[in-house]
């Protein structure tokens, strides 16, 4: 990675930044990889569990940042922040297609210097009397986090889609999702996984429902649960990470 310039600009947003260093970056699945990122300072911004961090792979303050801000950050859910060893790990998919994230992704190695900004984001979990998750291979990055956040006595369902077996982001215990495969079938308005939900056996009650990644399957299960399970539409949290043919939902 080329040595970068400060931007005389940087002093002033220098509290949402951070810089890292790439320590590991390694295979988890065929699409996804393990990112470990270090800071050269102390790590003491605020975060909750499903919040993501902004990795600068362009100096969004530069003059061509600032004509195409698009170029310039791509957004990353923490799987684990460890504030003691200076240390974010990152969950990157690496999906079919190009772009300057997924670049990134597949290139990463030890030694790379990458800035990051602050956590943010609002998928997080709520207290609820039980949770549902849904979601494929780029939600499983978010969903990892927010399970391990939750206490073992937590009722927990859900159902995580995945491309096949292999391709099944190990997740964080004692709480497991019921694993579903598309084998070929498309990811984005997936019926694999609206099925997998609609079998699913929910507790009666005001539960919490977490939906992310394809937005076209999301609002297909949040339809469902509103029209065919009664639930309130501010009980289901969606977050659309991505789409066919659009960029930056996330």
């Amino acid at each position: 990675m080329p040595k970068r310039t400060r931007n005389p600009l940087a002093g002033a947003f220098a509290k949402y930044r951070l810089e890292t260093t790439v320590t590991a970056a390694e295979a988890v699945t065929p699409t996804m990889r393990r990112i470990r990122l270090v800071a050269d300072e102390p790590i003491g911004f605020p975060y909750v569990p499903g919040q993501h961090v902004r990795v600068e792979l362009n100096d969004p303050l530069s003059v061509s940042g600032l004509l195409r801000p698009g170029e310039t950050l791509r957004t990353y859910t923490i799987w684990e922040l460890d504030p003691g060893e200076r240390a974010i790990e990152l969950r990157a998919h690496l999906y079919d297609g190009d772009g300057i994230g997924l670049r990134w992704a597949r290139a990463a190695a030890p030694g790379d210097r990458v800035p990051i900004w602050w956590p943010q984001g609002d998928l997080f979990t709520r207290d609820a009397p039980f949770h549902l998750f849904a979601g494929e291979e780029t939600a499983s990055a978010a969903f990892g986090p927010m399970l391990r956040a939750l206490g073992p006595k937590a009722r927990v369902y859900g159902a995580l889609e995945s491309e096949s077996p292999e391709h099944d982001l190990p997740m964080p215990g004692p709480h497991r999702l019921h694993r579903v495969h598309r084998h070929g079938a498309p990811a984005h308005s997936s019926a694999t996984l609206a099925a997998a939900v609609a079998e699913l056996d929910l507790p009666a009650g005001d539960g919490a429902a977490y939906l992310a990644g394809e937005a076209r399957t999301c609002q297909m299960i949040r339809d469902h649960l509103v029209r065919d399970r009664g639930w309130e539409r501010r009980s289901i949290k969606v977050k659309p990470f991505w789409t066919p043919g659009k960029r930056g939902l996330h």
